[in-house]
């Protein structure tokens, strides 16, 4: 794992030791998920859905991570690649590696993640651009 990134885990990690800085439902898998998502911003996929090009972090977690996210904010964005399948390789593996850290009822939020980022791997090895996808209401079905 890259330096900078298992220096940012480390620093989340020990700010939410404390009881008194986690919020409710809180679960250290939480920590692994927000950083990916930082990740999946910071390297802007063009591959991406339209409602996905960024990914938001919970209020919850904002709120909870301290005066620390700048520090981590800064060390997610000095990881930097020439394209965007090495960048895509590179979260891909994140994801794997903290999946392996946590129980399986630890890992929604990770397996969350990890779904929308193989479906968009899937994207760039198709070499397929969507540009708009239509969610219907199953029970607004005639």
């Amino acid at each position: 794992m890259n330096n900078d990134l298992e220096q940012a885990l480390a620093i989340w990690h020990k700010h939410f030791e404390n009881e008194e800085n986690q919020y409710s439902e809180f679960e250290s898998s939480d920590i692994e998920y927000f950083i990916g998502c930082m990740l999946y911003n910071h390297f802007k996929f063009s591959k991406a859905l339209a409602n996905l090009k960024t990914m938001d972090l919970s209020y919850d977690f904002l709120s909870a991570c301290g005066t620390e996210y700048d520090e981590v904010k800064a060390l997610i964005e000095g990881i930097s690649f020439d394209d965007e399948l090495q960048k895509l390789e590179f979260l891909q593996n994140y994801i794997l590696e903290s999946k392996l850290k946590y129980t399986k009822s630890e890992l929604y939020l990770l397996e969350r993640l990890q779904y929308h980022v193989n479906a968009m791997a899937v994207r760039y090895k198709e070499n397929v651009n969507i540009k708009h996808i239509d969610f219907e209401n199953p029970l607004l079905r005639k």
